[in-house]
């Protein structure tokens, strides 16, 4: 009995950290139109969300991004609140797994090759220069979540109950500035 009990606590652990999307790095960097954000994630799929995948049905990946300024008088300012989603499914006919955003569509021979794509999320315009005034103080953040809401229907339900199905990550803030010389 004291054997089951000294292994318990770490299958716990390992069951919390199983269902958390990490936020590694975030930061902005300029692009022609304004700034782009540049974020690594880190997580591992479940067994069950792997044969979900394996099955046919479609995971769908949303990556938020909020731009924020305080101000004394009033609630915070919401300068950029924008979302991407990217849906994850396996085609059996190819034998390929297909990463689809927008009108793009990706194949990749390996689970693991798709997953890198979805976890470093780079050159995505998201502050045009006119939403932001230089000299402000901002605040940025970032996060990542298996979004349920999109998956089918029937799907959806058994999600609710699951919490294999339940992966996210916390919000990610880091301060952002606009210098003078960006305008």
């Amino acid at each position: 009995m004291v054997v089951i009990w000294l292994i318990w606590p770490g299958l716990t652990v390992a069951f919390a950290q199983a269902n958390t999307i990490y936020v590694q790095r975030a930061s902005l960097e300029a692009d022609s139109a304004g700034w782009a954000l540049d974020a690594r994630f880190d997580f591992v799929l479940s067994r069950s969300l792997e044969d979900a995948i394996n099955r046919g049905i479609p995971l769908y990946f949303t990556t938020g991004f909020e731009l924020t300024r305080a101000r004394w008088y009033w609630f915070d300012e919401q300068a950029v609140s924008t979302s991407q989603s990217i849906r994850l499914s396996y085609q059996p006919l190819t034998r390929q797994y297909r990463l689809s955003s927008g009108g793009l569509q990706l194949g990749f021979p390996t689970l693991s090759d798709a997953l890198k794509v979805i976890k470093h999320v780079s050159v995505w315009h998201t502050i045009d220069r006119a939403a932001v005034t230089p000299g402000y103080v901002y605040t940025a953040a970032v996060r990542m979540q298996l979004d349920t809401a999109l998956m089918p229907k029937p799907f959806q339900i058994d999600a609710v109950n699951n919490r294999d199905w339940k992966l996210s990550s916390d919000w990610k803030r880091f301060v952002f500035v606009v210098n003078q010389h960006a305008k």
